[in-house]
């Protein structure tokens, strides 16, 4: 059916003034993007990633507002396209949560890309030049900065709006996301929720997994849908992955935990003269002294998802340090440092002195 629906009943939901009707309810609307409630923001050329892919041409300079995945991502998209482009954000580094020390050396990477990267600024206001064309982003700490066109990728709001969710009893968090339980089953026992529209953790593959697991509980075996070692990447240039803990958290989270690290040059760029195509990467691996299983993998730099892919499996399976040790390389290759690490870069976790994480 197409149209815009609502949730008329437990079991039931309006479409196009039709109602239908069925044992149970899925809600899967994802989320939207938004902009923030400051004066201009309503100007021509002031936009959204869902605008920026079907801009009608190419800005000389975009302005693009936030730290995240998709704002580190657009960032390097138009400045490969050729436009002048700047990344402003509110905090000291991108991509807020992630590993410290990947945050760090994507600003600096991005940076010697010829992205302009303006951390510690929020916007407070956006006027229009008296060219009728130039944007002007007045910032709450004082600096004024100028673009063609500002895109705002400040966050995304799940999409519960006028589906009739609250007239049926349905829990909604104050962030707007549906309420579930560890099978995905809202405070209606009939009506269920899985992607973004719940927030729980807003990937497209773990919407995907929730789907799957929500299918299962409804054919008649109760799954629950694991969060746990998701792995994940940022597309940016150079790209991020991830999987398990970041330093930080593993800091807080175990007594004591060996941090292993490599900063290089990937020997296929050994022949180019110094640019900034000549990509470094950075890798990181964390070790539970304990256990010695692996608890989390890092890595910026070209083909970081493809490899971080496989990694995800390995530390699904509980692979442990002496698992990569005795795992032989792939050589010359960038993700044969996993198996390679040796010298452990410093000790950090509760019972560590000292230790608080990535510097």
């Amino acid at each position: 059916f197409e149209g815009f629906p609502s949730v008329a009943g437990p079991h039931a939901v309006a479409v196009n003034g039709k109602t239908y009707t069925a044992k149970n309810i899925v809600i899967a609307t994802g989320g939207r993007a938004f902009k923030p409630d400051i004066p201009g923001v309503d100007l021509p050329g002031v936009i959204t990633s869902d605008e920026a892919l079907v801009l009608p041409e190419l800005p000389k300079r975009i302005l693009v507002v936030g730290g995240g995945y998709i704002a580190v991502e657009f960032a390097g998209f138009f400045h490969g396209y050729g436009s002048d482009a700047t990344l402003m954000f509110r905090a000291d580094l991108p991509l807020r949560g992630f590993d410290g020390s990947c945050r760090k050396f994507l600003a600096e990477r991005l940076a010697a890309k010829g992205i302009k990267v303006r951390p510690g600024l929020n916007p407070a206001e956006i006027k229009l030049g008296g060219d009728g064309k130039t944007l002007f982003v007045q910032t709450k700490e004082g600096p004024i900065l100028e673009a063609d066109v500002v895109m705002f990728a400040t966050g995304r709001k799940p999409n519960t709006l006028d589906l009739g969710l609250e007239e049926v009893g349905v829990e909604i968090k104050q962030n707007g996301a549906i309420a579930v339980d560890e099978y995905s089953r809202t405070n209606i026992p009939s009506i269920y929720a899985v992607g973004d529209v719940t927030s729980r953790l807003n990937l497209t593959p773990v919407a995907l997994m929730e789907g799957m697991a929500l299918a299962k509980t409804l054919s008649g075996t109760p799954t629950k849908p694991d969060h746990t070692g998701v792995p994940t990447a940022i597309f940016s240039q150079p790209p991020v992955a991830t999987v398990g803990l970041s330093e930080e958290e593993a800091a807080s989270e175990y007594e004591e935990v060996d941090v292993y690290e490599s900063t290089f040059t990937p020997l296929k760029y050994t022949m180019m003269l110094p640019s900034p195509e000549r990509e470094k990467a950075y890798m990181k691996l964390m070790v539970d002294v304990k256990t010695d299983k692996v608890i989390g993998v890092h890595m910026v730099g070209l083909d970081s998802a493809e490899i971080m892919q496989s990694v995800g499996v390995a530390l699904k399976a509980g692979a442990t340090k002496a698992t990569f040790d005795s795992t032989v390389g792939i050589h010359p290759s960038t993700a044969e440092e996993f198996v390679t690490m040796r010298s452990k870069a410093r000790t950090i976790g509760t019972g560590v002195s000292g230790a608080n994480g990535a510097s």
